[in-house]
């Protein structure tokens, strides 16, 4: 079967993504809900035939360690590794947002959310946790130190952002309707890449949709093809109410699609899973 350009162009950005991102979707898909440990062997098989050299696969691992997510144990010349609580809650946390995202589509209350969090240029790294804290959250910032969501139920997360990080002395948030002045639609605009996000929105829905895995490899390899490019939206796409929002938004239909077609491929490519596990087992 001939792929389509949409998708055999997909393939060369998993392949080139990054190794480690591609570690923590396979542990995401396969380790972490078995509760079990696996041979390094077992990992870089996986990550391989994602397009990931076996070097580049080890040091995925190696720096995953450094992080405090995985720990291994040696067995004489070979290592077995299982996730640390800390990277368990990690991917616990990941599962419920990917798995969530745009699962519910609510009538929307009109109220927004509001955090204003100054913080000075020099402080660049807490800027940047910052940001990758609230993106994953879904808030847009339309102007510097200044966020937004139109999901007010997110206030309770985002306080334990600011807590988290310390930022609590120097952070107001507030909750409500908005008071009618002001262009709603620049405002979305100028929080969020909107129209790069549909754009990538079809390019999912072009190359999943309708995919096909003819066999329990094809399967284990386009759900983390797939997943590993669907975790990406809950952080781009602030999954708006379809009160702000002027046209058909293809999220729901992508999410049909990941959800259909994880549905589908789930089974084979866990058996795919156990396949390696079981070559890469050292007991006779």
């Amino acid at each position: 079967m001939t792929e389509s350009p949409t998708i055999a162009s997909r393939r060369r950005d998993v392949g080139t993504a990054s190794a480690r991102s591609l570690l923590l979707t396979v542990l995401g898909e396969f380790v972490h809900p078995r509760h079990s440990k696996v041979w390094t062997a077992t990992l870089v098989q996986s990550l391989q035939v994602l397009g990931v050299e076996e070097k580049s696969a080890r040091q995925a691992l190696t720096r995953t360690a450094n992080e405090g997510l995985l720990s291994a144990t040696r067995h004489g010349r070979r290592v077995q590794w299982e996730l640390t609580s800390t990277g368990s809650e990690l991917l616990e946390e990941g599962t419920r947002r990917i798995y969530g995202f745009m699962r519910e589509r609510r009538p929307w209350d009109g109220r927004w959310l509001v955090l204003t969090v100054p913080i000075p240029e020099r402080q660049r790294q807490l800027r940047h946790r910052l940001r990758t804290r609230l993106t994953w959250l879904g808030l847009g910032s339309p102007t510097s130190g200044l966020w937004i969501s139109p999901d007010a139920t997110k206030d309770r997360a985002v306080h334990d952002v600011i807590r988290d990080l310390g930022l609590e002395s120097q952070a107001f948030a507030w909750t409500g309707s908005a008071a009618g002045l002001g262009n709603e639609e620049r405002l979305l605009g100028e929080a969020w890449d909107l129209a790069s996000v549909e754009d990538r929105y079809m390019d999912f829905i072009s190359a999943f949709e309708s995919r096909k895995a003819e066999s329990q490899a094809d399967a284990f390899t386009a759900q983390i093809e797939m997943v590993q490019e669907w975790r990406r939206f809950p952080s781009l796409d602030p999954d708006l109410p379809r009160e702000l929002l002027d046209h058909d938004w293809p999220g729901p239909r992508a999410a049909a699609a990941f959800h259909d077609r994880h549905g589908r491929w789930h089974r084979p490519a866990q058996a795919q899973w156990d396949r390696m596990v079981g070559e890469s087992d050292p007991t006779p």
